[in-house]
């Protein structure tokens, strides 16, 4: 169903929560004397990204997911829950371990609370929709995930998207380059918004986004399904050493499907206490040692 791919879409490819970060400026990628276009830009990140990978595979961190659903226009929190977990990196991407988990639901006219697993009411209407958020979220096969599917970071994306450079900008005392994307093809549903790319590095430092436009009204008023004001934000933050990590995530958005399912929902994603992995090597001695 075209609804529940993009919410799957939005989550599966987050929240995994992969990294995006440098491995160096791209500095090479244009000639010294081009002008500073949008393009020229984003081809700069592009490369910075092509080559991040194992970057990526040098830290550990830990992963903080608080997700809620309401009743539509303010009405009555139906149940939220917040999960932590350990990432650690592995040969095809990244693994998550679940150290806590934890929430309340509305049953029988009061809250019941909740921690550990097995989660309670998890097979109920609103227990599944978290717990298919929950389990995309914390499910990494991809190494780049939720920034190179929301975002076009790479080479290859960026050919399916329009660039517009907007008027610099300054956040938290670095400049930064304000440029507006949108699909090439205006008939697609994918991602539109605006990104804020860091001058000196060429690196993402925030991320506003978009659907590129409203699921077709025939879908809308025929099927009963919509997603309205999907959406999300993503800030990146520069560790000390000069990589760059996706710190936090947020979206807010209503899910309509086929007239019975009616919910607000909302997804905050935080990751922290980034550290270098330590490797330690041990030599055996075969036989005495002179």
């Amino acid at each position: 169903m075209l609804t529940l791919r993009v919410a799957g879409m939005l989550v599966a490819s987050w929240l995994s929560f992969a990294q995006s970060v440098p491995l160096e400026q791209a500095k090479e990628s244009d000639p010294a004397n081009a002008p500073l276009t949008a393009d020229t830009i984003m081809a700069r990140v592009a490369a910075n990204q092509d080559r991040s990978e194992e970057l990526r595979r040098q830290y550990v961190y830990q992963q903080h997911t608080h997700i809620l659903t309401h009743k539509p226009r303010g009405g009555r929190l139906l149940r939220e829950e917040t999960a932590d977990y350990d990432v650690t990196p592995t040969p095809d991407g990244m693994q998550k371990q679940l150290k806590l988990i934890a929430g309340r639901y509305w049953h029988q006219g009061k809250y019941e609370v909740f921690e550990g697993e097995p989660v309670p009411e998890s097979g109920s209407l609103d227990g599944g929709l978290i717990q298919g958020f929950r389990d995309d979220l914390s499910n990494d096969k991809t190494k780049d995930g939720l920034a190179k599917d929301l975002f076009p970071l790479t080479t290859e994306q960026q050919k399916n998207y329009d660039f517009k450079l907007l008027a610099p900008e300054v956040q938290e005392g670095r400049s930064v380059y304000h440029i507006g994307f949108r699909p090439k093809d205006k008939g697609e549903i994918t991602w539109a918004g605006e990104a804020y790319i860091d001058a000196a590095e060429f690196q993402p430092v925030r991320v506003f986004t978009k659907l590129s436009r409203r699921i077709p009204f025939a879908v809308r008023t025929l099927l009963g399904t919509d997603l309205s004001g999907l959406g999300f934000n993503v800030v990146y933050k520069r560790q000390q050493d000069g990589v760059w990590f996706p710190s936090t995530f947020g979206t807010e958005f209503r899910l309509h499907v086929l007239f019975f399912i009616n919910r607000d929902i909302s997804v905050s994603l935080e990751n922290r206490g980034f550290q270098h992995t330590q490797v330690e090597s041990k030599i055996k001695v075969m036989g005495p040692v002179e």
